[in-house]
């Protein structure tokens, strides 16, 4: 709730219905997750996200607001974890086949950290469609080592900018579709997922991938709404105090 680009953008309704309330449908779609838990923060601005988990009986954990990566940790021994499924919650339309296909990468490999859309550089599937898998030993290790500002905000940036210390795989489409922009960061994104959502979404059904890049391709005056933003612009902030640190 506490977005310094869009603030309270988790509960922002489509169709009377909340972003979260979207994405958790979806996530629950995914045969490769046991369980679903909402991990949001302590502070008295996330009380309005708190109840509203509670009120749509959703698991949730309450830790840092800015050590994001403590509350992951904390989060995931709460719950006994063993594998975690990192989600940020503003991918309201995920592709729970996607989450899968991710999932099945590492549970068949021999890695510490498989993901899809880190490193960005790249990286050939949309923002918005992000998945990151990691153990809970190396969720331990990072959270015991870890030790810049960028690395306690954003959880995984440890794993893949140490590639010597973690086994990392990145799994890459066979076709770049990282022009197109999915995740809810600005107003112009949830201008653009509102669309989607107001026409392709039908309750009680998943659509795919596939299905918002046919209705974004026959649309192109929608899929201009957001295709000027910069990619992972959240993350220079974090970057900027890292310098500070140094």
């Amino acid at each position: 709730m506490n977005s310094s680009r869009l603030p309270g953008k988790v509960l922002m309704q489509v169709k009377n219905k909340a972003l979260l309330l979207y994405m958790h449908e979806r996530v629950i779609a995914s045969t490769e997750i046991d369980e679903v838990i909402i991990a949001t923060s302590s502070k008295k601005s996330d009380k309005e996200l708190v109840r509203f988990c509670e009120l749509n009986q959703m698991m949730y954990f309450c830790g840092s607001l800015d050590d994001v990566l403590d509350r992951y940790y904390q989060a995931a021994k709460n719950t006994n974890a063993d594998v975690i499924v990192r989600l940020t919650a503003d991918c309201p339309i995920i592709d729970p086949s996607i989450i899968d296909a991710i999932v099945k990468v590492y549970k068949n490999g021999t890695y510490d950290y498989v993901a899809n859309t880190a490193p960005p550089d790249g990286a050939s599937y949309p923002e918005g469609m992000d998945v990151e898998v990691f153990s809970m030993t190396s969720l331990r290790n990072a959270w015991i080592n870890a030790k810049k500002p960028s690395e306690r905000e954003h959880v995984t940036f440890y794993f893949w900018k140490n590639i010597k210390l973690f086994n990392c795989f990145r799994v890459n489409l066979a076709y770049d579709l990282s022009r197109y922009r999915l995740t809810v960061d600005y107003y112009e994104d949830f201008l653009l997922v509102r669309k989607i959502l107001e026409d392709i979404y039908i309750e009680g059904q998943i659509f795919s991938l596939s299905d918002v890049i046919k209705f974004l391709d026959n649309n192109l005056e929608i899929y201009k709404i957001n295709n000027k933003i910069e990619p992972n612009a959240g993350w220079q902030a974090s970057l900027n105090k890292d310098l500070k640190n140094e």
